[in-house]
């Protein structure tokens, strides 16, 4: 993240109101999820603990490794580095920023300049403004050297990569958790990786987004029928992960319009509504700012739209009772 720019739920409906308590934060793996694609998952997925992928292929396949999305400091992007270079003693030839932020980008030079890195046109723009803007949020964290290391290789709607003979198709399905994103299929493994598209046990996130534009993402995730989710953050899973993400939205949506009704401030609302079933989720506090921009496209603003960012987390800051925990 960065400072610059009614339907029920079914069985996730109910619940305690009273969040469980963090996970404890593990050490990051890779796994082998298909053959030839690896995701990087960094336990348990709450702020700056993003996930990456990796895809190598067959031995002597046409295309250099692809690695998807890196990791916010400089100590976290090396050991995925060294992980990455277990399965591909090379290391990646091309690197593919899903989004802006900085958890998804700021390892980007632990991998230059040997590999290109690749982002939609949007994201570049988006990258450039912010800088290393999140490392205000948590100046406690040791971000390490991070130099800001841009895409150099941008594309529109889409582009397809080979990787040791496997095709990665990254497909634009921005605005949804940012005004651009991108995730990265991997069709002849069923293995999609949605960046922070879709969530697993974290609270969703979609203040620099779009609620309805997220719900119009997971259906075209959907359609694709992926067999193994790589979602930005948390455990790996199936396609059930797109549910539960999108019950959330639905979820978000009905408090939205609910609070426009009852005449409820967003962070008012967010400290009166029963989280039920997604109170075990990390983050809650990132109910305040969805809120905002769930209320904000009630009242007509477009998808992706700017909107205050600074606010929000204040009030973000305040539900939780202090600075939200970031464990990078």
């Amino acid at each position: 993240m960065t400072l610059s720019t009614g339907t029920g739920t079914g069985a996730l409906g109910a619940g305690t109101l009273a969040p469980a308590a963090s996970p404890a934060v593990g050490a990051p793996f890779l796994e082998e999820v298909a053959d030839g694609v690896h995701a990087f998952v960094q336990p348990p997925g709450g702020w700056c603990l993003n996930n990456a992928g990796l895809v190598t292929g067959r031995p002597g396949g046409e295309g250099p490794p692809v690695l998807i999305d890196t990791a916010a400091t400089e100590s976290r992007a090396r050991l995925l580095r060294r992980e990455v270079e277990r399965a591909a003693p090379d290391g990646p030839g091309i690197v593919v920023n899903t989004h802006f932020h900085g958890d998804h980008t700021f390892g980007n030079s632990q991998f230059t300049p040997r590999a290109v890195v690749v982002a939609h046109e949007g994201t570049r723009t988006d990258s450039a403004e912010a800088g290393l803007g999140l490392c205000g949020l948590w100046p406690d964290v040791e971000w390490g050297e991070i130099p800001l290391t841009l895409p150099t290789l941008t594309f529109r709607d889409g582009l397809t990569l080979r990787a040791g003979g496997l095709r990665v198709e990254l497909l634009h399905l921005g605005p949804a958790h940012t005004a651009d994103d991108t995730v990265a299929w991997v069709p002849e493994r069923g293995v999609l990786f949605t960046g922070d598209l879709v969530w697993s046990g974290v609270t969703p996130f979609v203040l620099m987004g779009s609620v309805t534009g997220s719900l119009r993402a997971l259906e075209r995730m959907r359609a694709l029928a992926p067999r193994v989710v790589v979602p930005g953050h948390g455990p790996v899973g199936g396609p059930e992960l797109l549910d539960v993400t999108e019950a959330y939205l639905r979820w978000l949506l009905r408090i939205a319009r609910e609070s426009v009704r009852d005449g409820l401030p967003p962070l008012e609302a967010a400290r009166r509504a029963d989280l039920g079933g997604f109170a075990g989720l990390l983050d809650p506090e990132r109910l305040v700012g969805n809120l905002h921009r769930a209320r904000a496209e009630l009242e007509g603003l477009p998808p992706g739209a700017r909107m205050d960012v600074a606010g929000p987390f204040g009030e973000m800051v305040a539900y939780h009772g202090g600075l939200p925990d970031c464990h990078a």
